[in-house]
């Protein structure tokens, strides 16, 4: 018997090592296949763990094409054709926590565990990032992290529990050959100020396949709900991805969203943090050794990192007593609330990409989008997003000063918005002139088709 899988694509233009999975109603064991595109030229296809049995056997491979491509299946590769075979590459990790760096054939990633030390280097997830067609670093210090996850626990509401420095996670491998990683993360969150949020669980699933412009993620955790910024929040949280140009410098200075972008220019929480830092500063009679040391660093707040601002009210740090954390908090809440929502920060519609790091703050919050992209103008480089369930609103940051760039799925005062279980596809690569194009290719998938024959 011999399977013949049909790919089609229901939308114009060309795909680049599109990621397919298909399954045959047979138990083939052997970890790799070769199949033939019509024209006989051979792709190597990869047998997945994850839906192989009961009799059935699931597949994995990467194809470019236009339209609509066949493949045929047919024999186990030798060792001899493994060995030789082009594949995903294992590299030397640069971070002691460095679970796996991968060159993927597109990206050159480092996949981190966390230390849990409460320092941007202490994060889990994507620490470094670069393009293999550019070269260019997105994370050149591994102070950052593409792929953390914040609200609602990084709330004033819960003591600014950061979940990606707070937390180490274990990673389990689910599939890993040449052409697919698949690793699980899975973590407990510290527990904050809120009772409801203490005790979660999370897990984080993340794919890398050869050759692919783009890399996937899952967030799952478990079920709570809450109130952040005075509105009810279920089961929604704030995914964040962070990137690095150095002082003074841009990785993306644009941001859009698909069909025009709808947001509000200006960050009145942050500031107001800022204020309360000084004021507890010069008021607070805490006397421990961590908050001495908060005192000294923030001595300079100019030039203080804006981490220090938060850290200083984190209940995981413990400079403040948990009530005076809450008290002051809460005045930051409260007067945050107000100012969010005054008549002096217009929506503004704009049918073209938004100069973020012009506008007060250097901070817009875009209302509700599945497809929204960040872009360098001189350079044309561009990250791409598509969630497969909207987010109801985003925080974008291209700060020039710093050069700290961020991406992430909340509205004002940290309020969560995007809905876990949804699922992530994000795209780097020079698209600053057809990102549309490529958002359309995360979110619409070939149809893929099994059919046997004799």
């Amino acid at each position: 018997m011999t399977f013949v899988v049909d790919i089609a694509d229901p939308l114009a233009g060309s795909r680049v090592s599109e990621p397919v999975v298909f399954t045959v109603p047979a138990e083939l064991p052997a970890p790799l296949y070769w199949a033939k595109l019509a024209d006989g030229t051979p792709i190597p296809c990869q047998r997945l763990s994850v839906g192989s049995d009961g009799g059935q056997t699931a597949f994995f491979t990467c194809l470019s094409f236009t339209r609509e491509t066949q493949l045929t299946l047919g024999e186990p590769l030798t060792d001899a054709e493994v060995a030789v075979l082009p594949g995903i590459r294992v590299l030397r990790g640069r971070e002691t926590d460095c679970f796996a760096r991968l060159d993927t054939g597109a990206f050159d990633l480092e996949l981190c565990s966390g230390t849990a030390e409460g320092t941007g280097a202490s994060k889990w997830g994507l620490r470094h990032f670069k393009g293999l067609t550019d070269g260019f670093e997105l994370l050149p210090s591994g102070n950052n992290a593409i792929g953390g996850f914040y609200g609602p626990f990084f709330t004033p509401e819960n003591g600014l529990i950061n979940p990606p420095e707070h937390t180490q996670v274990d990673i389990e491998i689910i599939e890993r050959g040449p052409l697919l990683h698949h690793y699980r993360m899975r973590g407990v969150i510290p527990d904050g100020l809120l009772p409801e949020l203490r005790g979660k669980h999370f897990a984080i699933d993340w794919r890398f396949t050869y050759g692919t412009p783009y890399f996937q993620r899952r967030y799952e955790v478990d079920d709570f709900q809450t109130v952040i910024n005075g509105r009810s929040v279920t089961n929604k949280i704030t995914v964040g991805d962070e990137f690095e140009g150095g002082p003074g410098e841009l990785v993306f200075d644009r941001f859009a969203a698909y069909g025009g972008t709808r947001f509000r220019s200006g960050d009145p929480y942050a500031g107001l943090l800022v204020d309360m830092v000084g004021s507890t500063l010069a008021e607070a009679k805490t006397d421990n050794p961590k908050f001495a040391e908060f005192r000294d660093k923030l001595s300079r707040m100019d030039e203080a990192h804006w981490d220090l601002y938060w850290r200083l009210f984190s209940a995981w740090e413990k400079a403040l007593p948990e009530a005076e954390i809450s008290a002051r908090l809460a005045r930051v809440r409260a007067a945050a609330h107000v100012a969010a929502d005054l008549n002096d920060r217009a929506w503004t519609l704009s049918d073209e990409a938004v100069d973020v790091s012009a506008v007060p703050h250097e901070t817009i919050f875009p209302g509700p989008a599945s497809k929204t992209a960040e872009f360098h103008v001189a350079s044309g480089r561009t990250m791409v997003w598509w969630t497969s369930v909207p987010s109801g609103a985003f925080q974008i940051v291209q700060r020039r000063q710093s050069g700290w760039v961020n991406w992430g799925s909340n509205g004002e005062n940290e309020c969560p918005e995007l809905p876990v279980g949804a699922d992530i596809k994000t795209a780097y690569g020079p698209f600053a002139d057809n990102w549309q194009i490529i958002a359309d290719q995360l979110e619409t998938a070939p149809s893929v088709a099994v059919r046997s024959s004799f």
